[in-house]
């Protein structure tokens, strides 16, 4: 089991520094603007909310349009994917991300993983600071040291192409994700 609050938390505090201006931005994710990583972010945290409960949960992707309270919807969602693994049976079983089945407790992971590369990639896209707590580093460095030597059409909608990096840490699970952890945000 591993407690997603604080990252689903710190998501949370920089989705806060978005306003109705910065929705056109774009993002370390490739083709997409900051609209579209939120629309993704309300879509996988109901989606992995409902693997934890072991229920039919809604697909991912990023939505159309946002609507009017995302800001609200999006912290409830964070609060609600944090509280659904925080229960006892959320990491037994199987479940299923992106049509593929595993064992919810790697399911744990990725969605852990989620929430961490895409609060960077959001922080990055508005100029927010971000914060990774040092007991999420580990998770989402073994997940995405999995794809590492991956072909890039089995890394192709997950990562870009690993970027060289010296740093270990964080810096270095950015690299990996193909995400350049010296890139300079815009000014906040």
């Amino acid at each position: 089991m591993h407690d997603l609050g604080p990252a689903t938390r710190e998501l949370s505090r920089v989705a806060a520094h978005v306003g109705d201006d910065d929705l056109d931005r774009p993002t370390p994710c490739a083709d997409w603007t900051v609209r579209d990583l939120l629309g993704h972010l309300l879509a996988l945290t109901a989606h992995f909310a409902g693997v934890a409960r072991h229920e039919a949960a809604e697909r991912g992707g990023p939505p159309a349009a946002l609507t009017g309270d995302w800001r609200v919807l999006l912290d409830a969602r964070l609060a609600d994917l944090a509280a659904a693994w925080d229960e006892p049976g959320a990491w037994e079983g199987d479940g299923a991300a992106g049509g593929i089945e595993m064992p919810n407790a790697q399911l744990g992971v990725v969605a852990l993983e989620e929430v961490v590369l895409h609060g960077w990639d959001l922080a990055q896209a508005v100029g927010a600071p971000f914060t990774v707590a040092e007991d999420d580093v580990a998770p989402v460095a073994v997940f995405v040291a999995g794809f590492e030597h991956a072909p890039p059409e089995r890394r192709a909608g997950l990562y870009g192409p690993t970027i060289a990096a010296d740093e270990d840490g964080f810096a270095r699970v950015l690299a990996l994700a193909g995400r350049d952890p010296h890139r300079s945000s815009p000014a906040a």
